[in-house]
């Protein structure tokens, strides 16, 4: 049977033993039948994987020892990705991808063409569960790594949030200059590690908001002539960065050749 890959939602360093609360409880103890002694693998999303063992359960929680490190790759580069809000649950299944895919934090904004509009008051609760999406994804991918859901914010918030050290990228259908394969085969960006990249909404970016992004250093370029639905963009657009600098890395990452 193969073990359990379980998260834990406190930082495991320096630790022998944790305690995993009431959804793991349920899901090793009811659904996976797990007993005293049996084995599993816990890591806490910051990049530390462990052998465990369950020593016992409560009503409410259950008690691990954590036994030998798994050694984990070390993240190559790092990619933000900042998704105007789409139609309703839609971000769900850009969630997923985006994480399995290797996204370090994940910035929903409101767009000027936005359809879809989360009220304040839900804000948080979707949040809640984009980062509960996000964990999940790393469960399954076998990631160490869990993407970071921050919290909805203005179009004009989420452009000052990225640094200066990253090659940023706002994907503009109407860019008919630069696609991202001109931008990543730039020499001049060989050793950049840090990636913030920038999908509209259904109707996309107004000129203004482009406009906007530029004026704040960010370079506008197109998938293109292939136009995707916006649940597909961002999958694809990590994908390719991933496939050349990141985990899915080719020839690049083989003696630097």
């Amino acid at each position: 049977m193969t073990i359990p890959r379980i998260y834990s939602p406190d930082a495991l360093e320096n630790k022998t033993t944790c305690e995993l609360g009431p959804d793991n409880l349920k899901y090793l103890k009811q659904v996976m039948r797990l007993k005293q002694g049996d084995k599993i693998n816990i890591f806490d999303g910051f990049g530390r994987e462990f052998e465990a063992v369950i020593k016992s359960y409560s009503t409410k929680t259950v008690f691990i020892e954590l036994g030998k490190i798994i050694p984990t790759a070390d993240k190559k580069i790092r990619v933000t990705l900042a998704q105007a809000i789409p139609k309703a649950g839609k971000l769900d299944t850009i969630v997923k991808s985006a994480a399995e895919l290797g996204a370090d934090v994940i910035i929903p904004f409101d767009a000027a063409r936005s359809v879809g509009r989360i009220a304040d008051e839900k804000s948080s609760l979707k949040v809640a569960r984009w980062q509960k999406i996000a964990g999940e994804a790393a469960r399954s991918s076998h990631s160490s790594h869990i993407a970071k859901v921050s919290k909805v914010t203005s179009f004009a918030d989420m452009i000052s949030l990225a640094s200066g050290d990253a090659l940023r990228l706002i994907f503009w259908e109407e860019e008919s200059q630069k696609t991202i394969k001109d931008i990543l085969k730039d020499k001049t960006i060989t050793a950049t590690k840090d990636f913030f990249i920038v999908v509209g909404p259904e109707g996309g970016f107004s000129k203004d908001e482009v406009t906007i992004a530029k004026e704040a250093g960010f370079v506008s370029v197109s998938l293109g002539k292939q136009i995707l639905k916006v649940e597909t963009a961002a999958a694809a657009i990590i994908s390719i960065i991933q496939y050349e600098k990141g985990i899915f890395g080719n020839r690049s990452q083989k003696g630097g050749k």
